[in-house]
């Protein structure tokens, strides 16, 4: 059996940015890992440690032998390998390469082949063109990277030739990038090497061995290092077994798992003794894990004068600009605290929390006055806002800021608002409200606080709304207009945010596919597939009984520029219809997913109401659980092949010119079908599921085209009924059957 050890390689280095700590300690692993599977190194658990000053793979149970490798090369034709009985040029020349005599080669698929077993190789010989491998694919992460010290090293390429090594001299470099020969007959090439950050070590074990690799002028060794300030000493590692422990002593949490659960562990407990809960954002946890080793909470107090600030400011500023944790009560108030996650245990905690303290304030102040110079220009003024708008481009073909908002009040107002009314979905307390927030939904992207913070925009237009006299209506409407903002998130709570949403995205639209610019597969600058999405989901989860034909023409007509005929609108219309499939199939209903034959089923009726087509397709979804579901789609199958046969004819059936019993069963199902409500889809189709039987013995014991033309005629009438019924909810014939 092979003998094993455990591995480890560690890069350590100077503080990584946050964002590619984890990326590039996982490149190292799988880079590694993949690296051994190639050359059928065999291989036990990989662990991944990554901190800011170190990435790391320790892969328990590594072969320490490569296993022996089967070696096959083909060559030249074996007709013709040889002319007269001699081998040819090629044949002799592919012979040599391979190292043997011509009588020793082979055949194989018809041509000359040659194999044999080779030794493996010890796989701490394997690592260091491994490492390298590993290391090519890791800059590909970073665009960016660094070059520190001489900027490179001399890297062995191969054997020099002894009249060679004496021309250039046991160490003479020719040029620039240029070679220096060993005493050994090695040739050292110079490599321009570059890292994220310099490298400050680099440790490699393979069990109690060290593997020797050659990088950023480094030799690998068994030394690691630990905290910078904690245990700044080197520390000899036995073996790879001793890692984290060795860390852990040393004041390193390097498995960052675990790191993460510690640090969201100490969060919480703080945030109790402060008297409330932490707002604990994922990405804000991720990013924190990744700037320290060893993590101490801290907390800190927020000055009671900025709790005047809304909290979405107050947790843009402590969380964006300083990686602070805010902490809210009960009822959902923000309390005058904030928790960070410090690198170091200090002696004086007193002075970090002042230090952190002193920092937060000065980007607090610039908020309260950015919020109190906005308050003296209310909403309810129109003219300044409308007046800056006109100075913004929205874009250059479809005008200024200030042109879309008159579109998106006018396709609110006109479009929606008033279709919606007609239908009695809203009153005209909400028509109102619509109107109103859509002619200022966008006036916040010109106040000083959406200047400083783009993610807060929207959010301070529904604050400046209400201090301006609006209804919660209006500026709830404002606050959700750009809901939903990606997969997951909610759509707007008011049917007036929905209106607003709706004619801000239909806009977008409308506009980029009118002057020509719609996405790529790879590009899609201005998010017109999460637009499309936003609408579907709009108009399905708020319930909104919307023709999306006539929204995206409405949208079209309003457009300063581009083409708006009929072309442009198909475009348009199927675009959607795209995101409605790749949003719905795959999907799952009541445990079960929906299938791209169950949404095809219902696209084939050419519905264009989403939420009429949500309806349909959880019906069909239902309807497929049934027993009956599938002998009724194949029976559908075969109605439309034999009437697209039969060609056009009649479809009055006369019951009279019934000549069996099968005939007048289906007359009468179909009927009984007939009778149950148009708009209740489940129960027609579960109705439907009822003709199975009557079905089965029309297409068993009646023969369709009939020798007398009126009775043939009749039953194909019969059969154009049954398909009628087919396709009421949905075409059954796409199901498969």
């Amino acid at each position: 059996m092979n003998q094993t050890a455990p591995l480890l390689i560690e890069i350590g280095c100077e503080d990584l940015p946050a964002r590619y700590v984890v990326p590039l300690a996982e490149a190292l692993s799988n880079g590694v890992t993949n690296g051994l599977a190639k050359r059928g190194v065999a291989t036990g658990t990989a662990r991944t440690f990554a901190t800011p000053r170190r990435i790391a793979v320790q892969i328990d149970g590594v072969a320490v032998q490569q296993p022996d490798q089967a070696v096959e090369r083909s060559g030249p034709a074996v007709a013709a390998a040889t002319k007269d009985g001699v081998p040819t040029p090629a044949a002799l020349g592919f012979a040599k390469t391979c190292g043997v005599e011509f009588a020793e080669l082979g055949e194989k698929n018809g041509k000359l082949h040659f194999s044999k077993l080779q030794p493996g190789k010890a796989t701490a010989a394997l690592l260091p063109e491994i490492f390298e491998e590993t290391l090519k694919s890791m800059d590909e992460l970073v665009p960016k990277r660094m070059r520190w010290g001489e900027g490179g090293s001399f890297v062995a390429t191969g054997h020099v030739p002894p009249e060679r090594r004496a021309m250039d001299g046991a160490a003479g470099v020719v040029g620039e990038g240029g070679t220096r020969a060993r005493d050994g007959g090695e040739s050292l090439v110079w490599k321009e090497e570059t890292f994220v950050r310099p490298v400050q070590w680099l440790t490699a074990l393979l069990g109690s061995e060290i593997v020797s690799l050659s990088r950023f002028g480094l030799e690998s060794g068994r030394l690691t290092y630990g905290h910078r300030f904690h245990a700044p000493v080197s520390i000899a590692l036995a073996d790879p077994s001793v890692y984290v422990e060795s860390l852990r002593n040393a004041k390193v949490w390097a498995e960052v798992a675990t790191r993460k659960a510690e640090i969201e562990r100490q969060i919480k407990a703080e945030a109790v003794k402060l008297g409330g809960t932490a707002r604990i954002d994922a990405a804000l946890l991720d990013e924190v894990t990744a700037l320290v080793e060893w993590p101490v909470v801290i907390s800190g107090r927020i000055e009671e004068s900025f709790l005047e600030l809304p909290p979405e400011v107050i947790v843009a500023t402590v969380e964006t600009n300083q990686r602070y944790f805010t902490v809210f009560d009960s009822e959902g108030r923000l309390l005058p605290s904030f928790i960070t996650i410090s690198n170091i245990e200090s002696k004086d905690v007193a002075q970090v929390i002042q230090g952190n303290e002193r920092v937060v304030r000065p980007r607090l102040s610039d908020a309260l006055f950015f919020w109190q110079q906005d308050l003296k220009l209310p909403f309810s003024d129109e003219a300044p806002y409308t007046e800056k708008l006109a100075s913004a481009t929205f874009q250059k073909d479809l005008g200024t800021v200030a042109d879309k908002l008159k579109r998106i009040h006018t396709l609110a107002t006109f479009v929606l608002a008033e279709k919606l009314a007609e239908k009695g979905a809203i009153g005209a307390a909400q028509v109102d409200g619509a109107a109103r927030a859509a002619k200022r939904c966008k006036f916040d992207l010109v106040t000083k606080m959406v200047y400083e913070f783009p993610e807060l925009q929207g959010v301070m237009g529904g604050y400046y709304a209400l201090k301006a006299g609006e209804s919660q209506a209006v500026a709830d409407a404002i606050r959700e207009h750009y809901l939903p903002t990606q997969a997951g998130t909610s759509i707007p709570s008011t049917v007036e945010g929905r209106i607003v949403a709706l004619a801000d995205k239909l806009d977008t639209l409308a506009g980029i596919f009118a002057i020509g610019q719609k996405p790529t597969a790879s590009k899609d600058p201005y998010a017109l597939r999460r637009a499309a999405l936003g609408i579907l989901r709009i108009l399905v989860e708020g319930k909104l009984p919307l023709d999306l034909r006539e929204l995206l023409n409405g949208a079209l007509q309003e457009q300063p520029a581009g083409k708006r005929d009929e072309a442009t609108l198909k475009e348009l219309l199927t675009f959607v219809q795209e995101r409605h499939r790749a949003w719905r199939v795959g999907a799952e209903f009541d445990g079960r997913p929906v299938t791209v034959e169950m949404f095809e089923a219902v696209a084939a009726l050419g519905i264009t109401q989403p939420l009429d087509f949500e309806a349909r397709l959880r019906a069909i979804h239902r309807f497929w659980a049934l027993p009956e579901a599938a002998s009724l789609a194949a029976a559908h199958k075969r109605v439309r092949n034999v009437l697209k046969q039969a060609g056009d004819g009649g479809s009055d059936v006369d019951a009279a010119k019934f000549e069996s019993a099968a005939e007048s069963e289906l007359y009468e199902a179909l009927h009984a079908v007939n009778a149950a409500p148009a708009s209740d889809y489940a129960e027609r189709l579960k109705q439907l599921a009822s003709l199975k039987a009557p079905v089965d013995a029309f297409f068993t014991g009646v023969m369709v085209m009939a020798d007398d033309p009126a009775v043939r005629a009749n039953r194909l009438a019969l059969l154009r009924q049954l398909d009628r019924v087919c396709r009421e909810v949905a075409d059954i014939s796409c199901l498969p059957g």
